[in-house]
């Protein structure tokens, strides 16, 4: 795929989830090889990852908080955002649960796209990333996020991720 196909961003409906899983298997491959161990990366199942955004699309309230960014009927994007109890050590009532777009798409706007439908800039946010990402950090410092000095193992590996905060009305980054 080039940037010479046009996208267009919709919510997630069940039509979307396979190739959805195909797109998040894709983007983690592509993106975290070096970060996750590769045996985990190719053990990831597509069928199986497609069940589980079924389960997130039909539990998922309001259900266009997650996006899908598709190029005829191929997802090759997505971002999702969601609410969040604000308390303890949680300092913001929105999390950007996901944001990712295949490697064939990065620098088209199809991220910019996708951030645009989902960040509310009256909100705080927060996000997670990984710690030796700085490509991925640099990016969400466009649309106004800091790291906020929370740091965290992640799930699957023993990487680190660090919290990025976007203050609500906070300026983005020029």
């Amino acid at each position: 795929m080039t940037s010479d196909h046009t996208w267009h961003v919709t919510p997630l409906r069940a039509e979307h989830c396979h190739s959805l899983a195909e797109c998040h298997i894709g983007c983690w491959r592509e993106a975290y090889r070096g970060l996750i161990p590769d045996h985990v990366l190719d053990a990831f199942d597509i069928e199986r990852r497609a069940e589980q955004w079924e389960r997130i699309r039909a539990a998922t309230r309001p259900p266009d908080a997650i996006r899908v960014a598709l190029v005829d009927d191929a997802v090759v994007g997505f971002a999702g955002i969601r609410a969040i109890d604000k308390t303890g050590d949680t300092p913001a009532e929105r999390e950007l649960s996901a944001m990712y777009v295949r490697a064939a798409w990065y620098g088209t706007g199809l991220a910019h796209d996708l951030m645009r439908e989902v960040l509310d800039t009256r909100r705080d946010t927060f996000l997670w990333v990984f710690e030796e990402n700085p490509r991925a950090q640099s990016f969400y410092r466009k649309y106004g996020f800091e790291l906020d000095g929370a740091r965290r193992v992640e799930r699957f590996s023993p990487s680190i991720e660090v919290r990025m905060l976007r203050p609500a009305d906070a300026a983005p980054a020029r």
